[in-house]
């Protein structure tokens, strides 16, 4: 199929395909006139890639795992490291929001009168939360806690 059908059946512009094909993560298999021509086999890989990025991995640790013209050389320790990279966001991003939403809901007639909102600025301040988030080891998740 030829670098357009590719473009569609896909949603990658052209320009990112050629941009693949440069970095080595894909290969046409020849050209038709001007046209890239690519195997059927491409689309399996170009959802490798998609799928390697919605993780967060970069397209170096992306073609480091897709081997030439063979299955993928999973890097399982590097996946669980990155697993634990989005456990850190996720528990930092939940952090953020209790504090906004109690910061939206707080009835103290000022948040500098809110014994939690000056817990948190306190901690924030003293760099403790950045600490807590960049903990080698996670809490283990309660139901309905952070």
């Amino acid at each position: 199929m030829d670098i357009a059908e590719v473009a569609k059946k896909t949603g990658v512009p052209a320009s990112t395909l050629r941009y693949y094909e440069k970095r080595g993560l894909i290969a046409s298999s020849g050209r038709h006139g001007l046209r890239r021509r690519f195997t059927d086999d491409v689309l399996e890989r170009l959802a490798l890639i998609a799928l390697g990025q919605a993780a967060g991995l970069s397209l170096e640790e992306i073609q480091a795992m897709l081997a030439q013209g063979g299955d993928p050389a999973i890097d399982r320790a590097m996946l669980a490291a990155k697993a634990d990279e989005i456990d850190a966001l996720v528990l930092r991003l939940r952090t953020m929001s209790k504090g906004l939403r109690h910061a939206a809901a707080c009835r103290a007639p000022s948040h500098m009168a809110c014994p939690t909102f000056r817990k948190l600025m306190a901690s924030a301040g003293s760099g403790a939360l950045e600490r807590r988030w960049r903990g080698t080891e996670l809490p283990k998740p309660v139901a309905g806690k952070l």
